[in-house]
């Protein structure tokens, strides 16, 4: 669902995943026509990178 969120309104997804500043940024940069596939792409980097954080946190207080 994430995903799909990070394609159509990216500015949004950063707002999911924690990370305000960097949503009013992509928001920023949205809202000019060029920019918005820089700002989809850039959320879907993002929101992989939270994927993999949560991931590593899960394997490390299962470790302990």
């Amino acid at each position: 669902m994430r995903l799909l969120l990070a394609l159509v309104l990216p500015w949004l997804s950063f707002f999911t995943i924690g990370r305000p500043f960097a949503g009013i940024v992509c928001l920023l940069l949205q809202l000019t026509v060029i920019g918005w596939i820089p700002a989809a792409i850039w959320a879907v980097y993002s929101l992989s990178q939270f994927k993999t954080d949560q991931k590593i946190e899960r394997a490390l207080q299962q470790r302990r």
